[in-house]
C-alpha cells in the first residue's frame, strides 16, 4: 500500500518504542483524538507521548481512500484498551508534504 510520505512517517512511528513523527506535521498542525483538540508541534509530541504511553499501542494501514483532498486511512489498531485490536480511521489532511489536519475516529 502507497501512503503520502507524511501519512507513512506517521504510520512508521506507530511501532512500539518510535520517536514521535513531529516532522511530518506543520508547525501549526490540528489533530483531533478522544474528543480532544491539539495544535502545534508542542502540544502533539504531548499527545504523542501520553497516548504512547498510555495504550502502548501500534497501528497497521489496512486501507486507504483518496477523497476530497484528504487521505483517508483505515488501521487496525492494537493495545492495551478495552476492543484491542480496533479499526480505525485516520483522515489526513496534506499541504506542502505535511501533515496540516489528523483525525482519529471510528
Amino acid at each position: 500500500m502507497e501512503l503520502p510520505t507524511p501519512v507513512q512517517t506517521f504510520f512508521d512511528a506507530e511501532r512500539p518504542a518510535a520517536a514521535a513523527p513531529i516532522g511530518a506535521f506543520a508547525p501549526d498542525a490540528v489533530v483531533k483524538d478522544e474528543g480532544k483538540t491539539h495544535v502545534g508541534h508542542a502540544a502533539i509530541e504531548a499527545w504523542w507521548r501520553t497516548a504512547k504511553a498510555q495504550y502502548q499501542h501500534t497501528a497497521e494501514p489496512c486501507e486507504i481512500l483518496e477523497e476530497s483532498g484528504l487521505t483517508v486511512v483505515r488501521a487496525r489498531v492494537s493495545g492495551r484498551f478495552p476492543s484491542s485490536p480496533a479499526l480505525l480511521t485516520f483522515t489526513f489532511q496534506v499541504q506542502d508534504g505535511r501533515v496540516a489536519a489528523l483525525e482519529i475516529g471510528v
